[in-house]
């Protein structure tokens, strides 16, 4: 299992990564052509807009991992261990419902978008709008094996520009 996750992890990173990149790439080429060649893509905001939805929803599940998701922890931190604990656990199971109903609301979403056009590219709506469901169910594989050390707040954290671990 734990070779599986670390596949998934690497996976879902690369995703990230390489939308992100690609969002930088096009961006910086459309500037470069408009302001130094006075022409420019038409269909470069639309897609690195998409992009951008796509590296968000999929960086979620990351940034759980991560121990950077947005939380209020003043109460978790006022109970005594045990109660903190079992309010983890209900965090846990309203986060996998509140995505799992995402994911399938999302592959709903796609349906009534695939048969229309966007705007700058022509192509069908419901494929950018695979990003919800993408991530959403990216999300739901994180949580289920990262949910035990989500509780116990044993986050990944990444190194720090001097070198040192983050902090949450």
């Amino acid at each position: 299992m734990q070779r599986l996750e670390t596949w998934i992890v690497a996976l879902n990173r690369a995703l990230v990564a390489v939308a992100l990149a690609t969002v930088f790439a096009i961006v910086f080429a459309n500037v470069v052509g408009r302001y130094g060649f006075g022409a420019s893509f038409a269909w470069v905001e639309e897609v690195a807009r998409h992009l951008m939805i796509l590296g968000a929803f999929c960086g979620a599940g990351l940034a759980l991992r991560e121990g950077r998701l947005v939380a209020i922890t003043t109460i978790p931190d006022l109970l005594p261990d045990a109660l903190a604990r079992l309010l983890r656990w209900g965090i846990v199971i309203v986060m996998f419902g509140f995505m799992a109903t995402m994911l399938r609301l999302g592959i709903q979403f796609v349906e009534f978008g695939w048969n229309k056009e966007t705007m700058s590219t022509g192509i069908s709506r419901g494929i950018p709008y695979l990003a919800i469901p993408i991530g959403c169910a990216l999300f739901l594989i994180q949580l289920a094996f990262f949910a035990k050390r989500f509780v116990n707040q044993d986050f990944e954290h990444g190194p720090n520009p001097d070198g040192d671990e983050a902090e949450v």
